[in-house]
């Protein structure tokens, strides 16, 4: 079959889940050798079934070529047997392939197919099904496939190959084979595809195309390089290979193989290349470097010295009873609990920060190098753990960075250790709206133009140098994701020295994903710092300030409206990240990390932070969370690329599953990006993760955009059903089929998928919808007319009569140090701890009382935070004017957790006489 034609067969959504595709069609393949075997066996026509396996082989072969099994050659193999008409053989060593693929077998035995035609291998293809791959090494080594990006013959390759194998040796850590690609564009297409890939070795003579026609990256290509690929440079295509590489998949490691002048190359890739090798290279020394830089990603500090810690023999004579198991084995009641969780565990249980482990609070061994390798894993400068979750990650944050008299941009719609945490720090908050999103009772995200407008508003006002920090959510609980880059380009040119602190506590998995990456609080920070100090910014920033000029000082809107640039000579990258990395990546519960890129962090935060994370750290912290930190990391740093990329693929089958099912889609909709994201805050104009869309359409989305939407966040429309979302998570999915969520809206409920999630859980939630929508469908059509009627009052209730979203009202002015300014800033501490006085404080019914005393004239204040769930944000802080909004919302509420709020008692707010004798001041 000609180039263009298996073209067609592969497009840019294959990137994205070319795993799955490729056992799909193997598994059709081996379906269809079947049939084309007993069709010939029973004398029956062929020619169809074969024409049949012809296409999948031809399916198949664009993707085959950058795997190492089963491999180009015996791929090749197989199309001979079948215009051979040998559908015996194919038949049975297509089920090999088959059984290895999915087994992953071939990954811990070397796999013989058996295709050289001779006597062994005929008795070997002989034998049942069911046996297992002879003549094959059994290990445990971890194993995996190295890239060659070379322009070699079929000899050459095989020479070579053959090679790799003969350097390997018995006592090697682990395993690998090697895939050989030609051009630039199929280096490319290789390390999107194929997800065993740990390292790249990219030689001097390689072609540009790909000699089977995927041109599907060329706007990728002119992105990540800057030009498009036939203007490249013939003696730079390597080192901008490996830079292109390193922007894809930088968790690789590369080795270039040069005839230049290896200092001079070795000078462009110092960045990205781990090793720089001169012309014909010596194999073992190449194989040594491949091993030693797999091995740095697979070392586990902690891990490991906890583990070597629990073989060592102790004596116990300090705290925890139960270290090394001692009070259970001893018990005669709690046996059980040493069966249920093993020895191990309590082995490894102890409060000793000598032997061989390490202090939290003041690391300097196994602990203190396990953060470094997070940090080098995260794209940090510096990367510190927590065992108590990410609520204590924000708090120990936000006291290191803020102090009475700063002033922080909050999302009003954030965690509520957030909240607290400006309870703690003192500092004054200005809290900025989301877009509300009233049909599905959901806040969006905060816009860039309300975070810009509070910024000039302030430095209108001369309070800038008070401004300290913005925080936002990022992504949100819901899934809406920030053009992060953008904010802070756009809010540092207000501000030189802004500091963000990014919550993205549902988002530490981003980093392993391509596409993901662009848009985390570290990737930013370090693509931010390389953009300002190259040549080509400080000529942009030039042609910035004469298109500027007729833009009046005190013109908010026209800034607003303008996109801005940062002074190169000023602006410093200040950025904070917390992670719950027990939320979205292998850890125990609590596991989180905090990452740093502060250029100002030694001179002028190292200290403070200490201080906040002594405060907020336990003396006895878990170390089997601190372990789970560690071997976390060594797991996204090895097969993050694979386990995101399949995440977003089971979220896109779930997606498009729902929304094209007949009866699915009549009483259940997935909000799609044109649901969640307003088309003023995008260019794109369709729902980029419709399976009639390519992955290009997604790219395109997430350079551009101001919000874009988390895949893996499944928001369901129930409202049709009739039944509020908070019903339908505890009535029917938990109670009924035993399936577990999260968050819910007064008519959504939120799915998640995550790097556990497989195919069967995927298809098993679609059977219980599909279970729900018939038993919806058999009760309406027996019900009465007033049962009807009922119904639809409810779906209407839902879906058209629901209450309107408030935004945030205002500080009173006794709590505010401006009382009389223009700005909105107010201070929660104050408030927070002025209601600890229970005589400052009254309860008023929500029913005709409150009403009465708000006609009257007087401005009630709450005294606490209130706290809905859903939405699971503070609609009400303390210090917080109580807004007619605010009460029609608290009115229209259904759910049964209002935290903050007693209905026995009423609304807690200040007196008036309080209110009367009461001014803050720093």
């Amino acid at each position: 079959m000609e180039d263009n034609k298996r073209t067609d067969q592969i497009s840019v959504s294959n990137i994205y889940n070319a795993s799955q595709i490729r056992l799909d069609n193997w598994n059709r393949l081996k379906n269809i050798i079947a049939r084309l075997y007993n069709a010939s066996q029973n004398g029956r026509d062929t020619e169809q079934l074969k024409e049949h396996a012809n296409q999948l082989l031809e399916q198949l072969f664009p993707i085959e070529m950058f795997w190492a099994f089963p491999g180009r050659q015996a791929f090749q193999q197989l199309r001979e047997y079948l215009w051979a008409n040998d559908y015996k053989k194919l038949n049975q060593i297509v089920r090999r392939i088959v059984r290895a693929l999915m087994s992953n077998s071939y990954r811990r035995n070397q796999v013989d197919l058996g295709l050289l035609q001779d006597e062994r291998n005929d008795q070997l293809l002989n034998e049942k099904e069911n046996d297992k791959e002879t003549d094959s090494k059994k290990t445990t080594r971890p194993y995996f496939e190295v890239l060659v990006v070379d322009n070699v013959s079929q000899n050459q390759e095989d020479l070579e190959r053959q090679s790799f194998k003969e350097i390997r040796r018995f006592n090697d850590a682990f395993t690998y084979e090697p895939v050989f690609v030609h051009s630039f564009e199929d280096a490319l297409i290789g390390i999107l595809l194929n997800h065993n890939l740990q390292a790249i070795v990219i030689r001097y003579d390689f072609q540009l195309h790909s000699e089977h026609g995927l041109k599907i990256l060329e706007d990728k290509i002119t992105q990540l390089t800057g030009r498009t690929i036939d203007d490249l440079e013939s003696e730079l295509q390597a080192p901008i290979l490996a830079e292109a590489i390193k922007k894809l998949r930088p968790e690789l490691d590369i080795y270039l193989v040069t005839d230049q002048s290896v200092e001079e190359i070795a000078s462009l890739v110092t960045n990205c290349c781990r090793r720089v090798f001169y012309n014909q290279e010596d194999y073992l020394e190449l194989h040594l470097n491949i091993l030693r830089g797999v091995q740095s990603r697979y070392k586990t500090p902690f891990f490991s010295a906890l583990k070597e810690y629990s073989k060592q023999p102790t004596g116990v004579f300090h705290a925890m009873p139960i270290s090394r198991g001692k009070s259970i084995s001893k018990s005669n009641w709690i046996k059980d609990m040493g069966d249920f969780y093993g020895m191990n565990t309590f082995l490894a249980e102890t409060s000793a920060t000598s032997g061989g482990l390490d202090s939290l609070l003041d690391p300097t061994g196994p602990i203190k190098e396990a953060q470094e390798l997070a940090s080098r894993a995260f794209g940090s400068r510096h990367t510190f753990f927590a065992t108590n979750g990410t609520s204590t990650c924000n708090k120990i944050v936000v006291q290191a960075l803020a102090k009475p008299n700063d002033i922080v941009l909050v999302d009003r719609d954030c965690h509520k250790s957030h909240h607290y945490g400006m309870v703690l720090a003192g500092a004054d908050v200005v809290y900025l709206d989301s877009y509300p999103l009233h049909q599905y009772s959901m806040y969006g995200a905060v816009p860039l133009a309300e975070i810009k407008r509070r910024l000039l508003e302030l430095k209108q006002a001369g309070k800038l140098d008070r401004v300290k920090m913005l925080l936002l959510t990022n992504c949100t609980f819901d899934g809406l994701i920030y053009n992060v880059a953008e904010i802070m380009q756009q809010c540092l040119a207000i501000k030189p020295d802004l500091v963000f602190l990014w919550d993205e506590a549902w988002f530490g998995f981003a980093r392993f994903g391509p596409t993901y990456r662009q848009r985390t609080a570290m990737f930013c920070a370090q693509s931010l710092r390389d953009k300002y100090r190259s040549e080509e910014y400080r000529q942009q920033y030039n042609e910035y300030l004469d298109s500027i000029s007729n833009i009046a000082d005190d013109d908010i809107e026209g800034w607003v409206n303008t996109p801005l640039l940062p002074d190169p000579d000023q602006v410093r990258i200040r950025v904070y990240s917390t992670q719950s990395t027990h939320k979205t990546l292998t850890s125990l519960r609590q596991g989180s990390m905090i990452h740093i890129f502060d250029q100002d962090y030694s001179a002028k935060v190292e200290e403070p932070f200490h201080e906040a994370y002594m405060t907020h750290t336990s003396t006895s912290p878990n170390y089997q969370i601190l372990a789970s930190l560690d071997i976390g990391r060594r797991q996204v740093e090895l097969e993050g690329f694979e386990l995101v990329q399949k995440q977003v693929e089971m979220a896109t089958v779930l997606r498009n599953k729902v929304n094209k099912h007949p009866l699915l889609k009549k009483y259940f909709k997935v909000l799609g990006v044109e649901d969640m994201v307003p088309s003023n805050h995008r260019s794109s104009s369709q729902d980029y993760y419709e399976s009639s869309n390519s992955w290009q359409d997604i790219w395109a989305a997430w350079a551009t955009d101001e919000f874009v939407l988390d895949a893996t966040r499944i928001t369901l429309y129930v409202a049709k059903l009739g039944v509020d979302g908070d019903t339908f998570k505890n009535k029917y999915l938990m109670d009924k089929f035993g399936i577990q969520i999260n968050k819910t809206s007064r008519n959504t409920v939120l799915f998640m998928t995550n790097i556990g999630t497989t195919r069967s859980s995927v298809a098993y939630l679609i059977e219980v919808l599909i279970q729900i929508a018939e038993e919806m469908e058999e009760k309406l059509e027996h019900t009465s007319k007033a049962e009807q009627l009922f119904h639809e009052k409810q779906v209407y209730s839902l879906s058209e009569d629901l209450p309107p979203l408030p935004d945030f009202s205002c500080f009173e002015k006794s709590f505010k140090a401006d009382p009389t300014g223009t700005t909105p800033e107010g201070n929660i501490r104050s408030a927070f701890f002025l209601a600890y006085d229970d005589e400052c404080c009254e309860y008023l019914g929500l029913d005709e009382e409150i009403d009465q005393v708000l006609a009257s004239g007087r401005e009630l204040v709450s005294a606490g935070f209130i706290t809905p769930y859903p939405p699971g944000f503070p609609i009400l802080v303390p210090g917080q004017v109580v807004s007619q909004d605010i009460l029609a919302f608290m009115r229209k509420l259904d759910v049964k957790e209002i935290h903050g709020y007693r209905p026995e008692l009423g609304l807690r707010v200040f007196k008036q006489e309080t209110l009367d004798s009461f001014q803050f001041k720093h």
